[in-house]
């Protein structure tokens, strides 16, 4: 799925991505993958993912630039 970086915590190493599909998804700096610095996102870079059911909802997994 493709999607956009909605908010980052840098403190705590995690984050929402907006969906194309206009949900939002929680994903942990550990997702990421292809070279992705956490440290370097911001709001409102593309990704892409695949999505899986959390113990809270939808989470953001296997995130990588789009």
């Amino acid at each position: 799925m493709n999607g956009t970086i909605k908010k980052l915590v840098g403190d705590r190493g995690f984050g929402f991505i907006t969906g194309e599909n206009g949900t939002d998804y929680f994903f942990h700096r550990d997702q990421l993958q292809g070279g992705l610095d956490f440290d370097r996102l911001k709001p409102g870079d593309h990704v892409t993912f695949e999505t899986q059911q959390g113990p809270k909802g939808p989470r953001a997994v296997d995130v990588q630039s789009a």
